[in-house]
């Protein structure tokens, strides 16, 4: 009895003094926290490259001219000012403004609603040449838009339409790539849902706007997006369908202003003030709609 208890001490005693595995150290996890810190400051780096050129715009849209020219990479300025914004507004900025806001809002909508229903079109309906439309759609998005440029003016002075908003708005309601990707995004979609509701009585518009196009949220957002970008910041375009003064937008309005008397020497702070108030509906919009696209995504995921 005593024999046996002397010998499965020691066999204890062993037992407890062996490293436990969770107190062993562990090189992998310390490789990957040591990888993961170095990615993390790697992206910080980028992060701060790619922001500071935007911190650059703001800080010397608030400089006096001698400043900006003295000192362009100090984001902050010796002596606040706001007389180039006060000069921007002295002009037609206002006037800019609002023509941007309309031919904006009326281009988004058009794209919209055109770019989803031409590719839900070529995603479901079947009819004669729809491998050869889908083909001139694809070429068309490799055309330069340079090389349309008179074209367009041809065409727009033939109907009528140049200088005014039906021909800066009504040539850019559609656009090769948003049908390309609506397209892509409805033929993704399960065809059991629409012949459920064609078993319910639904016509193909029916389907299309009930059915369908509520699915395509991440994709309408994303249109949404793009074609309110593109139309904000065009301006090839509106150098060749209109003329007026009345008619000018952001883009034309302030191009025209840098290279008239307002743009003589380099007046830094007139520039960089007139790009920070057109970039801020672009990002304000970007900034709103950008959980909706991660949410819209991720139903996208785990819809079965």
């Amino acid at each position: 009895m005593s024999q046996t208890s002397t010998t499965t001490r020691p066999a204890a005693s062993r037992a407890t003094a062996s490293p436990s595995p969770a107190a062993a150290p562990r090189p992998h996890a310390r490789r990957t926290a040591v990888l993961k810190a170095l990615g993390y400051s790697a992206l910080t780096v980028f992060a701060l490259l790619y922001l500071f050129p935007f911190v650059i715009q703001v800080g010397t849209s608030f400089k006096t001219d001698p400043d900006a020219t003295a000192n362009p990479l100090n984001p902050i300025p010796s002596q606040f000012t706001t007389a180039a914004y006060q000069s921007l507004f002295q002009q037609d900025f206002p006037l800019w403004f609002g023509n941007s806001v309309v031919v904006a809002v009326f281009v988004t909508l058009g794209r919209v609603f055109f770019d989803s229903l031409a590719g839900y079109a070529l995603a479901r309906l079947r009819f004669r040449g729809r491998g050869a439309v889908t083909l001139a759609i694809v070429a068309t998005m490799a055309v330069p838009g340079v090389v349309l440029l008179i074209p367009k003016f041809l065409i727009i002075k033939q109907f009528g339409i140049y200088d005014t908003y039906a021909g800066m708005v009504v040539p850019l309601l559609a656009d090769a790539a948003g049908v390309f990707i609506m397209k892509n995004f409805f033929e993704s979609v399960p065809v059991s849902l629409e012949e459920a509701a064609k078993l319910d009585g639904a016509g193909v518009f029916r389907t299309f706007w009930s059915v369908v196009l509520p699915i395509a949220r991440p994709a309408l957002i994303t249109i949404t997006i793009i074609a309110f970008q593109s139309s904000w910041n065009e301006l090839p375009h509106f150098l060749v369908s209109r003329q007026s003064p009345e008619t000018n937008t952001l883009t034309t309005g302030v191009a025209g202003l840098l290279t008239g008397a307002l743009g003589s020497g380099n007046r830094y702070p007139l520039k960089l003030a007139a790009a920070v108030l057109m970039t801020i509906p672009v990002a304000a919009m970007f900034f709103v709609f950008q959980k909706r696209i991660i949410s819209g995504s991720l139903e996208g995921a785990v819809k079965e």
